[in-house]
């Protein structure tokens, strides 16, 4: 799917200059607004906005005062990787 924003010369000047790139602002806030929904979940932001972690969609969701909850699994494997990184580290 493909979105097109009209936005007036003047007014893309200055959103550019206060918040960056708004193709950027307005892809993060459908991101972060489908998060909110329940639309999406962490791994479909990360994959909409092209993101190479969940970390850095989370990032993404709390600049936008999302706060994604964990899952019990997500809780699991970040355990997981949490033990496997103590055990490399303790030798």
């Amino acid at each position: 799917m493909t979105v097109t924003l009209d936005i007036p010369e003047d007014l893309s000047a200055a959103l550019s200059a206060k918040l960056g790139n708004p193709s950027r602002v307005a892809i993060e806030a459908l991101a972060a607004q489908a998060y909110s929904a329940a639309c999406f979940s962490v791994e479909q932001v990360r994959r909409l906005l092209g993101l190479e972690s969940k970390w850095d969609a989370i990032e993404v969701l709390s600049r936008h005062a999302v706060w994604p909850g964990l899952s019990a699994d997500e809780i699991i494997q970040d355990a997981n990787v949490s033990v496997a990184f103590l055990a490399q580290h303790q030798r």
